[in-house]
């Protein structure tokens, strides 16, 4: 059984967005277990992408959120994957985040 299912897409277009800007999404998801869970870790492909959860155990069928923000440094087209780990489920659940950054 997946430990989740995901209330919202788990890819997020932040569409065009001005350099140095500072932009934020939430991936929703239900805790599908019979039991709580804990996200234990979050991993992002670059120092840009900054996650932020809640540390405590998540009930059963209870919803939750994990925070995104994404720093616009550098101009152009970006896709950024996040890898997200829950406890009593070994293979990490993929989110993305994507869009263009102006110049």
């Amino acid at each position: 059984m997946v430990a989740v299912d995901w209330q919202s897409p788990t890819v997020h277009d932040f569409g065009d967005i001005a350099k140095q800007e500072t932009s934020i999404c939430y991936f929703v998801f239900r805790n599908n277990q019979p039991f709580p869970i804990v996200i234990d870790n979050i991993r992002t492909t670059c120092g840009g992408t900054a996650p932020d959860w809640t540390p405590f155990p998540i009930q059963p069928q209870a919803l939750d959120s994990i925070r995104i923000e994404f720093d616009a440094v550098e101009a152009g087209y970006f896709k950024k994957h996040i890898k997200v780990y829950f406890s009593h489920q070994r293979k990490a659940e993929h989110l993305y985040i994507e869009g263009y950054v102006l110049d």
